[in-house]
């Protein structure tokens, strides 16, 4: 596991800075002012901080703004990274000037001087999560080195605040790993089995087999695995922090830990992607590690299935009908469209076992949703609004972008079948909305539910704010706010 940079908050020591040997980063405020630190900086490399402040203020400092001195004389740094933070800066735009120097740090240890600034943790949490990098498979011996320090005035407040940001920073970075890892490592099997390793944290952590999912009737998630060599498996992760008889919220993940389409073959281009189709199931497990982590009072339990979707002699055909845990019938026309099949069992089981306070499933479900949203929010649906308020203000709280999408009865029309209960797809109009209409019968009238489709965020191709390109961790922040903000008990 990518384990994040160490973090230490020290007080401010002036006398230390002039040895210090990486990178060492400095808050200007818009204006143009600096706390002691930075005029300590200043004076050690004979003004030129200072001159560096004024040239770029004559253009105009603005907040977020930064850039950087290399091997400055006086010092044995080798480079000052001046961010340009106001007094009153908001925990966002600290977290994002933080992410900058986490993305400029390369190996070198990194001493920001933050001083009295309020949101010094947040800077401390984006300089840490954009400060990644999967280097499981490398094989040229380089590894990350160094650590991140931060001096401050009050460190002992700061380190508290800090602490369960590292925690999401770790749930964070366990997801990434996770969605990174090729298919041929992260097996079904293998994602089962670091799942069951994180009771070493706490989490109750039982692993369904697929003689216990015929027993309960999971006919349409053992229908997607049917065709691969790898065995079909859900993962129940349970952390009860909260009051001992509060219902949990449930969090369901699809782990399709590789998409061929099955007999619905994808085409060849781009197929090497699908080892991030179990996004939705990383999301999840990353989010149960920070809660545990953290030691969140709140009951959340989580749940996965995880499947392989192969095309073979035993693979399920289009045109075939499955019956579902619910006890509905599926006609398959499209075995490329099976995180829902996943999915509606695993939402069914949750209910009938744990009768959620709410339920929030979460999929790399349609390409649909990338047409409607791109790659910068994920596409929300709920039956629920105060819950779908809670988690979209918990997004923008967490800078993830989110986005509600409609739900209605036409829609759910284009899924009748003349020959079972429904369709798996409802063809190519609102794709995404059709699919989250299909998990909406698996929804029951008293259960509080919102879908995330992720296929757009839970990985991309250029590099974000606080991660670079590749698996992002989407969602574990937002969660673990939600739970935070609406589900922990003081």
């Amino acid at each position: 596991m990518t384990t994040p940079t160490p973090v230490t908050f020290t007080e401010t020591d002036l006398e230390r800075i002039v040895g210090h040997a990486g990178r060492i980063a400095v808050i200007v405020t818009p204006e143009g002012g600096m706390d002691p630190g930075g005029r300590r900086v200043n004076k050690l490399c004979k003004g030129a901080l200072k001159r560096a402040v004024e040239a770029r203020a004559e253009d105009g400092l603005k907040e977020g703004d930064s850039f950087a001195l290399a091997w400055p004389a006086g010092l044995e740094a080798k480079a000052i990274d001046v961010l340009c933070l106001s007094r009153r800066a908001k925990p966002e735009a600290a977290r994002k000037a933080g992410a900058a120097l986490g993305k400029g740090r390369g190996t070198a240890d990194l001493l920001i001087l933050a001083g009295s600034l309020k949101h010094a943790a947040d800077l401390a949490f984006g300089a840490v999560l954009r400060d990644y990098a999967f280097r499981d498979h490398k094989t040229d011996g380089k590894t990350p080195e160094g650590g991140i320090e931060v001096m401050c005035t009050r460190p002992d407040e700061v380190e508290a605040a800090g602490s369960p940001l590292m925690a999401v920073a770790e749930g964070t970075f366990f997801t990434r790993d996770l969605v990174s890892e090729p298919a041929n490592v992260l097996t079904t099997t293998e994602f089962a089995r670091r799942l069951e390793e994180m009771s070493e944290l706490g989490l109750e952590v039982e692993v369904l087999d697929e003689a216990k999912l015929e027993e309960l009737g999971m006919r349409t998630l053992l229908a997607v695995g049917q065709g691969s060599a790898s065995p079909s498996y859900v993962v129940v992760m349970k952390w009860m922090g909260g009051e001992t008889d509060a219902a949990p919220l449930a969090l369901v993940g699809k782990g399709v830990v590789f998409d061929t389409g099955g007999i619905s073959l994808k085409p060849a281009g781009g197929m090497e992607d699908m080892t991030m189709d179990m996004g939705g199931a990383g999301t999840v497990a990353g989010t149960m590690r920070a809660l545990a982590r953290r030691k969140a009072n709140a009951n959340v339990v989580g749940l996965v299935g995880l499947v392989e979707n192969m095309p073979s002699g035993t693979a399920i055909r289009p045109g075939d009908v499955v019956k579902t845990m619910k006890g509905d019938t599926v006609e398959i026309l499209n075995t490329d469209a099976e995180g829902r099949l996943v999915l509606c069992d695993v939402m069914w089981y949750a209910q009938e076992t744990f009768a959620p306070a709410g339920m929030i499933d979460l999929a790399t479900l349609t390409g649909a949703i990338i047409i409607s949203l791109g790659h910068e929010k994920a596409g929300v649906f709920s039956n629920d609004d105060a819950l779908c308020k809670a988690f979209l203000d918990a997004a923008e709280t967490e800078g993830e972008g989110a986005w509600r999408m409609p739900l209605g009865k036409a829609y759910d029309n284009l899924l009748k079948s003349p020959i079972a209960d429904m369709k798996n797809i409802g063809g190519r109009p609102a794709g995404s909305i059709t699919a989250a209409q299909y998990l909406q019968r698996f929804v029951k009238d008293d259960t509080p539910w919102i879908h995330l489709d992720i296929a757009g965020v839970a990985s991309v191709k250029s590099d974000t704010d606080f991660a670079p390109k590749g698996a992002t961790g989407w969602g574990v922040r937002a969660l673990d706010r939600l739970v935070a903000d609406r589900f922990e008990t003081d």
